[in-house]
């Protein structure tokens, strides 16, 4: 089994609790992505979630609801990848019914 520092325990911990917004379609979104792909994201894209989920839950409901997209080309990507793994098959077995 592959063991976690105590940083980086610390840090899962806070991004799943920054993940959680309170809007429910935010969660079904950065939830399961954090859950099911961020540990093999690249350490850009890693870095770019971490940055996008301080952002305001309006910008992200917007980007996330593909109603905007993030000028900065990093967060564009961060949240495409989001998106696309939520339309994706691999997320459809953890979605709520």
């Amino acid at each position: 089994m592959n063991e976690q520092s105590p940083q980086e325990a610390a840090l899962r911990k806070r991004l799943y609790w920054h993940s959680r917004r309170g809007m429910w379609e935010l969660d079904l979104l950065l939830v399961p992505f954090l859950e099911q792909r961020y540990d093999s994201l690249d350490e850009a894209d890693q870095r770019a979630f971490r940055q996008l989920i301080d952002e305001e839950d309006q910008d992200l409901f917007m980007w996330l609801m593909r109603r905007d997209w993030p000028e900065d080309p990093d967060r564009r990507r961060i949240v495409q990848l989001i998106v696309e793994h939520a339309e994706s098959a691999d997320s459809i077995g953890h979605r709520p019914v």
